[in-house]
């Protein structure tokens, strides 16, 4: 399956969006590790934005190669966390 037309510009639209709330994330994270006593109390939580950064990073470039032309298959092979690549093909299996 690829992607033609609106469908393209669309995944290009949706990616550079994902980027803008990776940005959102990375601040608010900034933000709440500036304060010794909230990182001490809450570590492993604030690990959780860096798990998040990492999916929306992955799936904003999923978006930017189907775009580009790159087949699911292809562009599925290329997502680099493998607990993400499994549940996307998945879908499609």
């Amino acid at each position: 399956m690829m992607l033609e037309g609106h469908g393209a510009s669309l995944c290009q639209a949706i990616a550079q969006e994902m980027r803008v709330a990776r940005e959102l994330l990375e601040e608010l994270a900034g933000v709440l590790v500036s304060d010794e006593r909230f990182i001490t109390d809450y570590l492993d939580q604030l690990q959780a934005f860096d798990l998040i950064v990492q999916h929306v990073d992955e799936s904003a470039a999923l978006l930017d190669r189907m775009a580009g032309g790159s087949a699911l298959n292809e562009a599925l092979g290329q997502v680099r966390l493998n607990v993400m690549q499994e549940r996307l093909r998945a879908a499609f299996d």
